[in-house]
């Protein structure tokens, strides 16, 4: 494993925003509204050619108005556990709190090489009121802007010589498959990503838009190991009135966007609506591979044909594409939640197909001069070889005299036979006409 930093201390002092410094990319949220970020944020930040992994955390606060006050806390303690390093972020403006006292006590009591880094120092006045925070008790203290990198050069030179060396993982995290979980508020998504790490790892509670941030998670279990993304609910635009919830819904396309296999996750008690074929629409767009996981199906009144009724309404909402594997679970009662995990690997593993030129001609070639494609203001088109392009998700090359003529209903028809022939099930397949 990378070495891990952690950053702590209470709400709004800067954390997300140094997070977001530290790792060169605008993965945190941040917003002049306190309590922001609630569950852990995972990031890499290279310095002078040593690389480790940065951790960001919900604000610290006992007795707040945060009805996600004790969640917090108890992904904070997670974080302080798990790290190689601590930043204990305090406010040079609002000075030394109860707050910064009471969270100093744990990260003593955690015995973690610690740094009190004191933020928002952006004039040389305020240096001298940084000293008062010497009285927290630890030996490194630093002054740092997380806003315009004042300082944190400084930073960075600590923390890097006081990371324990460890050896860097046999494979990196971009080589491993990207599964991320996406949906509408409220259908399930972070308790999925709790029940397969077997933590709670994401806050979960009745309240939709519970999670805001994109949260990246290592899945090495079972002999199965990729990245697991859990995302913020994707609403209606109409409904969407804040600008944090805005943030929210972009860091969740965005995820969409980098990763591999989509997870869509769909609430039986509601049925498929118009945003979960929107939100199908957005996966397919993007031409990620898909699985369909329907949860709370304890929840609902079966008979002997629920289960295909409910089957076949997807299918026809998501035609023409329907090629696609669709699980039934109750994420609470843990019914078929490792069957989502395999699903998006048969998935992945169809993405990454290779079909070998020579069994594309041998099955295309007879087929096609059975059924050739209709000829178009008298001209026959004669389509020669096929080959498979090397690209994702799999595409494949038809190279014929006349492309152009080639029309999509054709198209259709040999990307069904294709998928007859050879298992694309949850990936979207790419057919081109070219000249010849």
């Amino acid at each position: 494993m990378a070495n891990i930093v952690a950053i702590v201390g209470r709400p709004n002092v800067g954390k997300s925003t140094l997070f977001n410094r530290l790792t060169g990319q605008r993965h945190a949220i941040v917003d002049e509204v306190s309590g922001v970020t609630r569950d852990r944020l995972y990031g890499k930040s290279v310095w002078n050619g040593v690389e480790f992994s940065v951790v960001d955390t919900g604000g610290y606060a006992i007795n707040s108005d945060d009805i996600f006050e004790e969640s917090i806390r108890d992904q904070v303690t997670i974080a302080i556990e798990e790290a190689d390093i601590l930043l204990f972020l305090v406010d040079v403006t609002t000075g030394l709190t109860d707050y910064d006292e009471m969270l100093a006590e744990v990260i003593r009591r955690s015995n973690k090489p610690a740094f009190v880094v004191v933020n928002k120092v952006d004039t040389g006045q305020r240096l001298p009121e940084a000293a008062y925070f010497y009285s927290l008790g630890f030996k490194e203290l630093f002054t740092i802007s997380s806003i315009n990198g004042f300082g944190t050069g400084e930073l960075m030179d600590a923390v890097v010589a006081a990371l324990p060396e460890k050896e860097a993982e046999a494979i990196e995290e971009e080589q491993l498959p990207r599964f991320t979980i996406v949906g509408r508020p409220n259908a399930g998504k972070s308790s999925l990503l709790n029940a397969l790490t077997g933590e709670e790892r994401n806050i979960v509670t009745d309240i939709p838009g519970t999670t805001r941030d994109s949260i990246h998670t290592l899945y090495n279990k079972f002999g199965h190991r990729f990245l697991l993304v859990d995302t913020a609910g994707i609403r209606k635009k109409a409904r969407v009135k804040e600008d944090l919830e805005f943030y929210s819904v972009m860091r969740a396309i965005r995820s969409i966007e980098n990763s591999d296999v989509c997870i869509l996750m769909v609430d039986a008690t509601r049925g498929f609506e118009g945003q979960d074929q929107k939100i199908f629409g957005l996966v397919e767009r993007n031409r990620k591979g898909i699985v369909v996981v329907v949860n709370k199906w304890d929840l609902i009144e079966k008979d002997s044909n629920s289960t295909k009724k409910f089957e076949a309404a997807i299918r026809e909402q998501t035609a023409p594409y329907t090629d696609y594997p669709i699980i039934f679970t109750s994420v609470t009662n843990k019914q078929r939640i490792f069957k989502v995990v395999e699903e998006a690997m048969k998935v992945y593993e169809n993405k990454t197909r290779k079909i070998p030129t020579s069994k594309l001609n041998e099955y295309f070639l007879p087929l096609i001069d059975a059924t050739p494609p209709p000829a178009t203001k008298g001209k026959h088109i004669k389509i020669k070889y096929i080959s498979q392009l090397p690209t994702q998700p799999p595409s494949f090359a038809f190279f014929c005299n006349l492309p152009q003529y080639v029309k999509d209903p054709y198209k259709r028809f040999l990307e069904n036979k294709l998928r007859e022939k050879w298992d694309l099930s949850g990936v979207p397949v790419n057919i081109f006409m070219r000249k010849k």
